[in-house]
């Protein structure tokens, strides 16, 4: 029998099966996609990221990226801000079809079985416990795999954790990102001649990502609460962009290359991170507005969290502590940053607080860098 069954090959469930993997336990993958796949993502992994998967061996996963040593921060009303990481401190930037064609190679080599092509359906039960999954085969055939655990990793919309219950749309606060790859795009003044520099520009009730990525792509991502707006993706992405008095000029010769696609609504609440049988993990396990750019951060340390986990359930069978456990661990890790999230959202929503920030980030700029510094998972 398979010692663990992971639902979803994303960043999540491969760095989970990884971690299994290498201790010795039967690790098999299941994803309906086939990869590399297209991902909506910021393209982004933030330095507490790289340090997560420096720390086991798998830098080289983003092999190819672009450095990123900070962040450019602009507001509305034309105030520019740039915050940089320490000395030796940086992310990467790759596009996400990337990085998950790299973590799904990583972990075949660590041993891990990846079946491309497979739906779940559903969890199978017996005697009150999830002991395997419901598939859809590539050939269309239904059947039963039986696991000693399953891992849940398969994103915000979990097919899994919305089954068992564990997770629902936030009712606030209400976001959907849209997001396209551009060429073409003119530099953003003289910070970014240097290169390394992330961006992120607050708008009334949005958001705008950019971010260049390898091959001259540059990666935009519109976060927006007007969900009427989302009845044609690509006029949000155009009108966004040919009415910000502050991206305008750059974008007025760049050349949009695929579809603009849309995503959300992006907050999802969990009641819990687990359920008999079940661990859930990455987006699955909660999922927030990843404006932050600190989402990456999230699927590698909460499915190394949740590996730890099924490890010492696989060894003792406590399983009421070992849930105890990592409800635990993931708020001890993840609480202070669930908490500054929120507050930048809460921001967001207010026109007179995002002008006083603004106005206190041009005056005080130490505190925009603690602030780019938090974001990016560098220290508090």
């Amino acid at each position: 029998m398979i010692d663990v069954l992971v639902s979803g090959a994303g960043p999540a469930g491969t760095f989970a099966a990884i971690v299994l993997a290498r201790a010795g336990v039967r690790v098999r993958v299941l994803d309906r996609a086939r990869f590399p796949r297209d991902k909506l993502c910021g393209d982004t992994v933030n330095p507490g990221a790289m340090a997560i998967l420096t720390g086991l061996g798998l830098a080289d996963v983003t092999a190819g990226s672009l450095p990123v040593r900070g962040m450019v921060v602009t507001e509305g009303s034309g105030v520019r801000c740039v915050g940089r990481y320490p000395d030796g401190v940086e992310g990467r930037a790759l596009r996400r079809c990337a990085l998950d064609g790299a973590l799904v190679g990583a972990a075949r080599r660590e041993g891990v079985e990846i079946d491309e092509g497979v739906l779940v359906l559903g969890p199978e039960w017996s005697r009150g416990r999830v002991a395997g999954l419901r598939v859809r085969g590539a050939n269309g055939r239904e059947h039963c795999l039986p696991a000693r655990l399953v891992v849940a990793a398969d994103g915000a919309a979990s097919r899994l954790a919305r089954e068992l219950g564990l997770s629902a749309h936030a009712r606030r606060p209400r976001r959907w990102a849209v997001g396209a790859y551009f060429s073409d795009v003119a530099c953003d003044g003289p910070d970014d001649v240097e290169g390394g520099l992330g961006e992120m520009h607050l708008r009334r009730n949005a958001y705008i990502g950019v971010a260049p990525t390898p091959g001259g792509l540059t990666n935009v991502c519109v976060v927006t609460s007007d969900r009427a707006r989302l009845r044609d993706p690509s006029t949000i992405i155009a009108d966004t962009l040919r009415s910000d008095p502050m991206l305008r000029d750059r974008f007025e010769r760049a050349r949009l290359l695929n579809r603009p696609v849309s995503l959300g609504p992006l907050a999802v609440e969990n009641a819990n991170s687990t359920a008999p049988g079940v661990l859930l993990a990455g987006d699955a396990a909660g999922f927030i507005d990843p404006m932050t750019g600190d989402g990456l951060r999230f699927a590698f340390r909460g499915a190394e969290l949740a590996a730890q986990t099924a490890l010492r359930m696989l060894a003792h069978g406590n399983v009421e502590q070992d849930r105890r456990w990592l409800h635990a661990a993931r708020h001890r890790e993840f609480g202070f940053k669930w908490r500054f999230n929120r507050a930048l959202r809460a921001l967001v929503d207010s026109p007179v607080a995002m002008r006083a920030a603004a106005a206190g980030a041009t005056v005080a700029p130490s505190i925009l860098a603690r602030v780019i510094r938090v974001a990016g998972d560098v220290g508090r």
